[in-house]
């Protein structure tokens, strides 16, 4: 999976957690900040989270989505995981 097919599908997901964030989310980039730039709540980060795990099957081990504070962060971890 290209770094390129997992941005694209966290876009994805942060839409089907907050369908508000649909035009935040076609521009996300890997610089993209999680909370400061797409508003995301609280709620909203742990739903990504659980949608993450499911989508890529991963676990988020001693770390969870508010430790990465940007876009790049969460996709370095997933490509990790995955290489596993």
């Amino acid at each position: 999976m290209t770094r390129q097919e997992i941005i694209n599908d966290l876009r994805e997901i942060i839409v089907s957690a907050d369908r508000s964030l649909a035009e935040r989310a076609s521009t996300v980039t890997e610089d993209s900040r999680i909370v400061q730039d797409l508003g995301l709540s609280s709620i909203g980060v742990l739903y990504i989270a659980i949608a993450i795990e499911e989508e890529f099957g991963i676990r988020f081990e001693n770390v969870g989505v508010s430790d990465f504070s940007t876009v790049r962060s969460i996709v370095d971890y997933i490509e990790s995981r995955l290489s596993k």
